[in-house]
C-alpha cells in the first residue's frame, strides 16, 4: 500500500462555486456540502473558503483577514496598520476548537480605510494603497501574512480538509451572495496556512485546480507591475494577473479572458480581419500573460463569478443554473447535492468562460 507522499495525483484538488444573481445572501450550509462530497480530491493540506457580501455593516471598508505566528509581529504589524489607517474594528476571527484542526496561527480582521493624509500624501487611490500595504506585509514582515483585503468579502482558509475549516471558522453563521471553496492536494507546493486556497487580493480571490507551466513568465511579468509573489504557490500569481489586467490596465473582462487563454495561432487565422487583428495585438502585447499548464479555475469579485478551463480542458469543469443561482464545480454529483433538478447543467469547453455577473452589472 502507498502512504501519502509515494505517488503524486496531478488531478487533485477540488473546486466549487454558487452565486445567486439578484445578490440575494444564503449562509455556507450548501458550499461545505458541495465541496464535501469531492473529499477525496483533497488530502487534509488545504481548504477554504471566499463569501460576498458577508459585511454589510462594514460594507466601506476594507476587511483585512490577517494570520500572525505570534503576538509579536502582531504587535509590530498592529503598529503599521494604526499608523496609515483609520480602524473601525479590529478582533480576533471567530473559530470554534475541532480535533481536526492544529497549530492554527492567530487569525485576526480588521475593518480599515486609508487615512486620508496618506492619500494625499501619495497621490494615489483608496485600492492602491490598500495594493501597497499588503505587498509590504506579506514580504516584509516576517510572520503575518494578509490572506483577504477587499470590501464586504473575506477569505476563510487553514489547513485540514474544507469541510473541517468550513466548521473550524462557523461559516453557517455568514450570509454571502456568492461563495467558493477549495478542497486542496499539494503536488509541488508546500500544505500550509498561507498557501491553502482562495488566494485573493482587494476584492479579487482565485480557487485553482491545476498547475500553471507559465509560471515563472507570468511572474515575471506582474512583478514589473509591482506585485510580489512570495507564498509558493502557482495560483498566487493568476489572481495577480485578473487584478492587474482588469483594475490596473482597466480592460474588460472578456478582453483579459482573452490574454489568459489566448485562442491558439492556428484559431486565429481562420477569423475574420477585424476579430483576427485584435486577438493578434493582445497576444503579442500580452504574451507572458498567457497561462498554460492544466488548470480549472473560480474567480470571484464584487460583481460576479468567472469561472474558466485551460484551453485544452485538462481539468473538469461543470456549470449549472436553476432560477437566480448559478453553480460550477469539479463535478457534477457536487452540484446535484445542493441544486436538485437544475434547468441547465453542462461542460464548457476548453477556453469557454463561465462569466456570472450580478444583474446590475454588465461586462
Amino acid at each position: 500500500m502507498l502512504n501519502e507522499g509515494e505517488v503524486r495525483i496531478p488531478s487533485g484538488c477540488a473546486i466549487s462555486g454558487i452565486i445567486d444573481r439578484t445578490g440575494c445572501r444564503f449562509n455556507g450550509n450548501d458550499i461545505i456540502k458541495s465541496i464535501t462530497l469531492m473529499h477525496e480530491r483533497s488530502n487534509g493540506l488545504g481548504g477554504g473558503f471566499a463569501a460576498y457580501g458577508i459585511y454589510p455593516e462594514y460594507k466601506n471598508f476594507y476587511a483585512l483577514h490577517i494570520f500572525y505566528d505570534d503576538f509579536n509581529i502582531k504587535t509590530e504589524t498592529d503598529k503599521l496598520l494604526f499608523q496609515y489607517f483609520d480602524i473601525a474594528k479590529d478582533e480576533a476571527i471567530p473559530t470554534q476548537r475541532l480535533s481536526t484542526i492544529t497549530n492554527q496561527p492567530i487569525i485576526w480582521r480588521y475593518f480599515v480605510v486609508p487615512k486620508t493624509s496618506q492619500l494625499q500624501d501619495k497621490r494615489i487611490s483608496d485600492n492602491d494603497f490598500i495594493f501597497n500595504c499588503v505587498m509590504k506585509i506579506n514580504k516584509d514582515y516576517n510572520g503575518a501574512y494578509v490572506f483577504s483585503s477587499g470590501k464586504n468579502m473575506g477569505a476563510f482558509k487553514g489547513v485540514g480538509y474544507p469541510e473541517d475549516i468550513g466548521k473550524f471558522y462557523m461559516l453557517e453563521t455568514y450570509e454571502a451572495y456568492m461563495w467558493t471553496a477549495h478542497g486542496r492536494f499539494p503536488t509541488n507546493t508546500p500544505g500550509w496556512w498561507g498557501g491553502a486556497h482562495p488566494f485573493t487580493l482587494l476584492d479579487w480571490s482565485v480557487v485553482h485546480n491545476g498547475e500553471i507551466s507559465s509560471y515563472d513568465t507570468n511572474r515575471r511579468f506582474v512583478e514589473m507591475s509591482g506585485y510580489i509573489c512570495n507564498l509558493q504557490t502557482d495560483t498566487e500569481v493568476i489572481t495577480y494577473l485578473f487584478d492587474l489586467l482588469i483594475r490596473k490596465h482597466k480592460l474588460p473582462i472578456n478582453k483579459a479572458i482573452q490574454i489568459l487563454v489566448a485562442p491558439f495561432w492556428s484559431e486565429i487565422e481562420k477569423l475574420g480581419n477585424t476579430i483576427k487583428n485584435d486577438l493578434k495585438c493582445l497576444r503579442s502585447v500580452y504574451s507572458s500573460a498567457l497561462i498554460n499548464g492544466p488548470f480549472s479555475i473560480i474567480v470571484g469579485c464584487n460583481n460576479g463569478m468567472i469561472a474558466l478551463n485551460d484551453r485544452i480542458k485538462l481539468r473538469p469543469l461543470i456549470a449549472a443554473t436553476k432560477g437566480s443561482k448559478v453553480y460550477v464545480s469539479s463535478e457534477e454529483s457536487a452540484i446535484r447535492i445542493i441544486c436538485n433538478n437544475p434547468e441547465k447543467i453542462w461542460a464548457p469547453k476548453g477556453g469557454e468562460p463561465v462569466i456570472v455577473l450580478l444583474e446590475k452589472e454588465q461586462i
